[in-house]
């Protein structure tokens, strides 16, 4: 793709700019009484027309289950209005869908937002904020033969939307330093609602920022060449996966936390490769997605189907397999106990029972 080395921009979702080829019945369960005790196992209450029965209650997470397949790619994932889910769809499509969380049924929330001639670029991802959604638009532009906006809008109707924030312009303005870059308005690839406002992590230009309502654009910190691409925020601390250029993602990729007061980076996990979204699960257990194994042929190039996995981050900074399998998951989300996995090619796949004692069901 390139002979100078660049960030291994985004994920590998895709194959290079210059021919870009591209690159569950549903597990909602009911939350039965649940009881722990010391060296007592979960139990749950089992009613028949004459009794009521304890029985016991696997604790293992299930294997993953197909819930649904969406029309065309799909990137970023977030749980809003009512609960459901809801998956911005790349690509030309400029639409974000809505998933009920009841019935599994799929239905269009926005159209008409910016496609993108990159199967990977136009609605990336998708955040709500005081019950209003906001969709991140990336990889549009002049430089992709359009007149598009590389930033944050919010979804005003089903087909209607307001430009709040041009990331875009910003990084125009701001270029960045230290390594080869070649998009000048960046590849931004997750958003995060955070203190009013949101974060934004840019996986070609390195960098997270800050973006308030207002449509201020900082940064919020600045990275080697790393490739940002997944958060997650807890109180004063902010969670962001770090997938790694070419040279780097086949390997480890790691889960980074970062101080909001002091502005400390601290590495928290590693131990997978191409990490790419990270979510709290309950009982503030914190999982992350492995997009897979690179192909190993260029930077650019996609990872290997079906060598994704979901993995739950352990205090010591190891990393334990879920789920395995998982074709090139690209966003994960948490209903209840049950994660829920999209895939770049429009898959979404759910794992019941993930959290463990004394958190699981």
């Amino acid at each position: 793709m390139r002979t100078i080395k660049k960030p291994f921009f985004l994920k590998p979702l895709c194959y290079h700019l210059k021919g870009l080829s591209m690159l569950v019945g549903i597990v909602i369960f009911s939350m039965l009484f649940n009881c722990t005790n010391e060296g007592v196992e979960d139990l749950v209450v089992v009613e028949s027309s004459s009794s009521k029965v304890m029985q016991m209650k696997s604790t293992t997470p299930g294997a993953p289950q197909h819930l649904t397949s969406l029309p065309g790619m799909a990137m970023g994932s977030a749980i809003g209005l009512d609960g459901d889910l809801f998956v911005a769809q790349s690509g030309a499509s400029g639409s974000i869908l809505r998933i009920d969380k009841k019935n599994g049924e799929v239905s269009t929330f926005v159209s008409g937002l910016p496609g993108s001639v990159v199967p990977i670029g136009g609605v990336i991802d998708v955040a709500f904020l005081d019950d209003k959604a906001y969709a991140l638009v990336t990889l549009v532009g002049s430089f992709f033969g359009d007149d598009y906006i590389n930033g944050i809008y919010r979804i005003d109707g089903p087909d209607s939307y307001t430009v709040i924030a041009d990331i875009g312009q910003f990084a125009l303005d701001n270029p960045p330093t230290g390594f080869d870059y070649f998009l000048p308005t960046g590849l931004q690839y997750a958003i995060q609602a955070y203190r009013g406002g949101f974060l934004v992590t840019d996986g070609h230009h390195n960098r997270v920022y800050h973006v308030t309502l207002d449509g201020e654009v900082t940064e919020f910190k600045v990275f080697d060449n790393i490739v940002p691409t997944g958060l997650e925020v807890s109180g004063n601390t902010v969670f962001v996966t770090q997938a790694g250029t070419a040279e780097q993602f086949h390997q480890n990729s790691k889960i980074v936390s970062i101080d909001s007061k002091s502005m400390a980076v601290s590495n928290l996990a590693t131990g997978a490769p191409l990490i790419v979204d990270i979510e709290f699960n309950r009982g503030r257990s914190l999982f992350a997605i492995s997009q897979g194994e690179w192909a190993g042929e260029a930077e650019g190039d996609a990872a290997l189907p079906n060598t994704g996995t979901l993995v739950k981050v352990n205090d010591d900074g190891t990393l334990t397999v879920v789920a395995d399998g998982l074709d090139r998951p690209t966003s994960l989300e948490f209903i209840n106990n049950t994660a829920y996995i999209i895939s770049l090619t429009g898959e979404i796949w759910t794992v019941a029972n993930v959290a463990g004692p004394p958190y699981g069901m």
